[in-house]
């Protein structure tokens, strides 16, 4: 079987089940409601309406991309566990074997689930991103603020926020290839994501010589490929991120690192 068809066997197979639609629906939902939350809280801010004479924790030419960005900031779990979930749920239910009878040669089949995972990549981001930017335009608009819609600046933001998601995809996609297990890799992810590296994070704030270790961190890298991030808000840094480019290869490098050794390892085990 040739890439191209086990990549449509592959896309009908994600979206035939019903694990997408409600990873994107809790996905809209959390970034929505919580770039509305921010928006609410750094717009009252910058515009004096909780009264007070504090420096607003955001420039208000700033502020656009950082309520945008609050889909990579906290929605990055979500391609993550896509990723993870297209491998693991094949090893959980056992449909590798006729998977790779009908793709003899594994690694054709891997390459196509590479292929879908940047499809599911885009998909998500996409509903990241209108879930984001939606109710943060609308919140600045009535606060008096400028959305930065017509600025090109926050389109490029929006394709890094998309490259993010499609990187984010693939490393899940390593992760689930490594970790067979569907149970271990779901909490590997969590507990990473979400306590792990955030107390890491929070540490190299305040640890000298810390922060080079932790712009290698795959969040921060993801962090600095978009180019903004709610998560520094208020936030000491020792050092300057790295460049958008340099987040981005980090994040490639995770992806690569975890397929290839997934192919090596796990992928190339006999299945029941």
């Amino acid at each position: 079987m040739s890439l191209v068809t086990a990549s449509r066997s592959e896309l009908t197979k994600q979206f035939t089940t019903a694990i997408w639609w409600i990873l994107g629906l809790v996905l809209v939902i959390y970034v929505g409601l919580t770039a509305a939350g921010f928006a609410l809280l750094l717009t009252s801010l910058a515009t004096g309406a909780l009264g007070g004479t504090e420096t607003p924790l955001v420039p208000s030419d700033s502020l656009p991309s950082v309520i945008y960005s609050t889909a990579t900031s906290f929605g990055y779990v979500f391609p993550l566990l896509v990723g993870t979930l297209m491998v693991t749920t094949e090893f959980r239910h056992k449909t590798l074997t006729p998977t790779f009878l009908a793709v003899p040669r594994r690694g054709v089949a891997l390459a196509a689930k590479v292929v879908i995972g940047v499809v599911m990549g885009l998909v998500f981001g996409v509903l990241g991103l209108v879930a984001t930017v939606g109710p943060g335009a609308v919140i600045l608009a009535a606060s008096g603020l400028e959305t930065g819609l017509a600025s090109s600046d926050t389109w490029a933001l929006a394709g890094r926020m998309l490259l993010a998601f499609v990187l984010w995809t693939l490393v899940g996609i390593g992760v689930g290839s490594v970790v067979r297990n569907q149970v271990v890799a779901i909490v590997i992810v969590l507990a990473f994501t979400q306590f792990i590296e955030p107390l890491v994070r929070l540490a190299g704030g305040f640890v000298e010589g810390l922060q080079p270790v932790i712009n290698a961190l795959p969040g921060a890298a993801g962090d600095a490929l978009v180019g903004a991030s709610a998560f520094s808000l208020g936030m000491p840094t020792a050092t300057d991120p790295l460049s958008w480019w340099g987040g981005g290869l980090v994040l490639l490098a995770y992806a690569l690192v975890f397929v290839v050794l997934g192919q090596f390892t796990s992928w190339r085990r006999d299945v029941n």
